[in-house]
């Protein structure tokens, strides 16, 4: 199938935008990858350091003559995701041993877990986390000692961390090793009536709990369609998995199986073999192409329209909101997983998965095939899943039919005709929306602001019974140079009443929500962002918003926001407090939200 002509047309664009840093991201990546193995240019004294403690690889080292894994790993054990991570090491240097090579931790990296931290302060840490991961993983890889590297990690800003450092070591074949979505508990539409039942006083906190911990109960990633299950499906997507690993459970054979092939394929990959695959050259334009066309067929997380640009640009690669636009409007919308339906990962999977939505977006030429992946050249493998045969590691053609229509359709009877994500422009600046899981009917509303400066604001006047009318409520002061930009997820279940209550309700923020947005139409990531000034910083209550989502259009309609002095708010209370004095550099240097909110790029 020819390329569809949107995909085509934003990918040559994204290519002539990013030549001159592409061309120079190349350049020093193939002076990296003339020099050679790193190991064969230590002296004897750095290599004796780096070995002393490998025991029995020690002689295989010292020879220098197989290749060698560097392990970075982001294990702890409050992240449910990431506690499987913690024999992971020793099952590598084993399967390493086995394929002839050896491995070695290079080093740990932070993982916060934002399902702990929401509504906390502790979340204003969240955002930057993602390059303090990017920087912890420079310093693992600065050992210089590794002919590739096997990364570890799944959830919500890890991923996007991990491959900063895996472009900005880009000359290094990378692997990365998931550990699997835990088994389905309380399903999710009944966890969301608990919530709500709770914000309404109508549910007590024991309910609560017991629903909370129904639903999050064991080793494994959170089963709904969040960032971290986003960031598994843009790894296969962008081919830095190996086919199917994504979302096979904890603690099975096949969840071993692949884990012992992913090490034995970084291992074939290196420059010392015939199949040198480098990160850098895997993370093309291309693949990030391939990324977002993946996030819009599956309704993924908004977070992830910050952290690609930031992973591109890592690589390299300019990419621009207008990019996510276009490519949202020709990509149909093949998957419902809560929140924007009732199924969870494991559902989907068992549908068909990422291999039946792969080999259909191929098929209608929403895809580029013609890429290199960890697996092989071409797409079109990541349409097979692994099997195990008799205790081998096969992989078959994947589905070609949907095993349930209610989760997964076809690419040419999709649950709606595009992604769902959409850039909004207007008098106060850009924004984009999920509209995924929001009701058409919601997805236009003209009603009276009513302006906040404080997520918990808002929740005290939803207790105190203030809204009574259609509101367009705005939360400001809560992007990247304010606070760290916080998810808002704590809003959800006190929107989603109003909602229920038969009100128009939209959220207007340069915050963010969570990757498990839902039901209420939200603008987010607005930029230019209040503390910068912004029109956000302008807005009065009683102002009319309108926010039109088939129209693209978020604006104050008739206001000459330009005339009015920015509220500048006393912002120094987000600067104490569980470690966020730690971060004054970052929110005095971050970028702006459409570039990444980074302050390594």
């Amino acid at each position: 199938m020819a390329l569809h002509s949107a995909i085509a047309r934003v990918t040559e664009r994204i290519v002539a935008r990013s030549k001159p840093t592409r061309d120079g991201y190349l350049a020093r990546l193939d002076r990296a990858a003339e020099a050679g193995p790193a190991r064969a240019h230590l002296s004897c004294g750095n290599q004796a350091h780096a070995y002393a403690a490998t025991g029995p690889d020690k002689g295989a080292l010292a020879d220098a003559r197989a290749p060698h894994l560097g392990i970075v790993t982001a294990y702890n054990d409050m992240l449910s995701a990431h506690q499987p991570y913690e024999t992971y090491p020793e099952a590598i240097r084993r399967a390493a041993r086995a394929a002839g090579g050896t491995a070695q931790v290079a080093g740990g990296v932070p993982a916060m877990c934002d399902g702990v931290t929401q509504g906390r302060a502790g979340m204003e840490l969240s955002l930057f986390s993602r390059d303090v991961i990017a920087l912890s993983a420079g310093v693992a890889m600065s050992h210089d000692c590794f002919d590739a590297a096997v990364w570890l990690g799944i959830c919500d800003k890890i991923v996007p961390g991990l491959v900063i450092a895996a472009a900005s070591f880009g000359h290094v074949p990378a692997v990365f090793i998931p550990a699997g979505p835990m088994t389905s508990g309380l399903p999710n539409d009944e966890k969301a009536r608990v919530r709500q039942a709770f914000a309404t006083g109508q549910a007590s906190r024991e309910e609560l709990m017991a629903a909370e911990m129904a639903s999050y109960h064991g080793p494994g990633t959170c089963t709904f369609y969040g960032t971290a299950n986003t960031n598994q499906m843009l790894m296969e997507f962008m081919g830095l998995h190996l086919p199917g690993a994504s979302f096979i459970n904890p603690g099975t054979p096949l969840r071993t199986a692949l884990t012992d092939a992913a090490v034995a394929r970084a291992l074939a990959i290196t420059r010392l073999g015939n199949d040198y695959r480098p990160a850098g050259r895997i993370l093309d334009e291309r693949a990030f192409v391939n990324g977002i066309v993946g996030l819009m067929a599956t309704g993924g997380s908004t977070n992830l329209v910050l952290h690609l640009p930031a992973m591109a640009r890592a690589a390299g690669i300019l990419l621009d909101p207008q990019d996510f636009s276009e490519i949202s409007a020709a990509v149909p919308l093949m998957a419902r997983v809560y929140p924007n339906g009732i199924a969870d990962v494991n559902h989907f999977h068992a549908a068909g998965g990422l291999a039946y939505m792969i080999g259909e977006l191929l098929e209608a030429g929403l895809l580029h095939d013609d890429v290199r992946t960890v697996a092989g050249d071409g797409l079109a493998r990541y349409t097979q899943e692994p099997k195990l045969r008799d205790g081998t590691l096969e992989w078959e053609p994947g589905p070609r039919h949907s095993g349930n229509d209610r989760i997964l359709r076809p690419a040419s009877d999709p649950f709606q005709p595009s992604g769902g994500l959409i850039r909004l422009t207007g008098n106060l600046g850009q924004a984009v929306i999920k509209a995924s899981a929001v009701k058409p009917e919601h997805l236009r509303i003209e009603a009276p602001a009513r302006v906040f400066d404080s997520q918990e604001a808002v929740r005290a006047a939803f207790r105190a019974g203030e809204f009574t009318a259609d509101t367009v409520v705005v939360v400001r002061f809560q992007g990247p140079r304010a606070n760290g930009m916080p998810e808002l997820h704590a809003l959800t279940p006190v929107l989603s009443v109003l909602l229920d209550r038969g009100l128009k309700i939209a959220l207007v923020t340069d915050g963010r929500m969570s990757g498990a947005s839902g039901k209420v139409p939200a603008a987010i990531h607005l930029s230019p962002e209040a503390a910068d000034g912004g029109p956000l910083a302008r807005l009065r209550d009683g102002d009319i918003l309108r926010l039109d989502a088939a129209a693209g259009v978020l604006e104050a309609p008739g206001i000459d926001l330009d005339a009015r002095e920015p509220v500048r708010p006393d912002l120094s209370a987000n600067g104490f407090g569980v470690g966020r004095e730690l971060f004054a550099a970052f929110r005095a240097h971050v970028g702006a939200a459409p570039d990444g909110a980074s302050v390594l790029l």
